[in-house]
């Protein structure tokens, strides 16, 4: 979990209850319209060459850490579908302005756009209703029941040109050229094999493509976040420059998170 404070087990238990019918009813559906990586396919867009040396670290984990660490960044557990509640709790666009991050992003129809560790669809959905109707939104996750319930939402209210793709840990399963904006909302601290899945995600850009990370701010103690669900602009520059982005700047206009704009070179 990001904080500290835990929700009632009852309201919990009502959300995995209600989760897991939406799941039922929509399996049939969900499942057989989503894409899944291919092992063996020819196309793979993770590049052959390795991470930095000493990029990676393994050390004992911490409360909230898997262990491994990242340029020195220990790096943060997976926060699991159960969890889906906070993503779609009622308080988050007045704490987070979300709002304000969608116009932020400046996306227009006929932009194709990947929303990676896209959870609920939370921002999926507003993207592709921007992006339409001749953009398409590659909405990645790497949990099967993320997937459903993202599936299953934008066939209840409608939007078609949103293409589910079950990812793995080490690449989103994009294909080379294919997007022009990929977004990453407090999920890239998350990422167990960080610079495989930038090096991905830089594949999968097209030539001057941007990365739009959103992370909560590591340098303000007054954001209630804990520790290793947070990312300073240094940090973040370390790791996506390492991977061949560039670094343009960063938007300070959301309350408690960065706005880091990276882009992928020309040429």
């Amino acid at each position: 979990m990001f904080i500290e404070r835990r929700p009632s087990f009852y309201l919990y238990a009502v959300w995995v209850r209600m989760l897991s019918t939406v799941r039922l009813l929509s399996a049939c559906i969900a499942l057989s319209a989503f894409s899944a990586c291919e092992s063996d396919r020819k196309d793979s867009v993770v590049p052959s060459d390795p991470p930095p040396a000493n990029a990676y670290t393994d050390n004992e984990a911490t409360r909230d850490g898997i262990g491994r660490t990242y340029f020195g960044r220990e790096i943060a557990q997976v926060m699991g579908h159960p969890a889906i509640y906070w993503l779609e709790r009622g308080t988050r666009e007045s704490e987070e302005r979300t709002d304000l991050l969608m116009q932020l992003l400046g996306v227009r129809d006929g932009d194709d756009v990947a929303d990676i560790g896209a959870g609920s669809g939370y921002f999926t959905l507003p993207l592709a209703r921007a992006v339409a109707p001749n953009g398409i939104v590659f909405a990645v996750d790497i949990q099967p029941e993320m997937i459903d319930f993202l599936a299953a939402r934008a066939r209840t209210e409608n939007v078609d040109n949103i293409k589910p793709i079950l990812g793995k840990i080490d690449d989103v399963c994009l294909a080379p050229s294919s997007v022009d904006l990929v977004l990453l909302v407090d999920a890239y601290h998350e990422f167990d094999h960080p610079w495989e899945m930038m090096r991905s995600i830089a594949r999968a850009l097209r030539p001057g493509g941007r990365v739009a990370l959103v992370e909560y701010r590591a340098e303000d103690p007054d954001v209630p976040i804990k520790p290793l669900h947070k990312m300073s602009q240094a940090q973040a520059r370390i790791e996506l420059e390492a991977a061949g982005l560039f670094f343009e700047r960063n938007d300070s206009s959301l309350p408690i998170q960065h706005l880091l704009w990276f882009r992928k070179p020309t040429q």
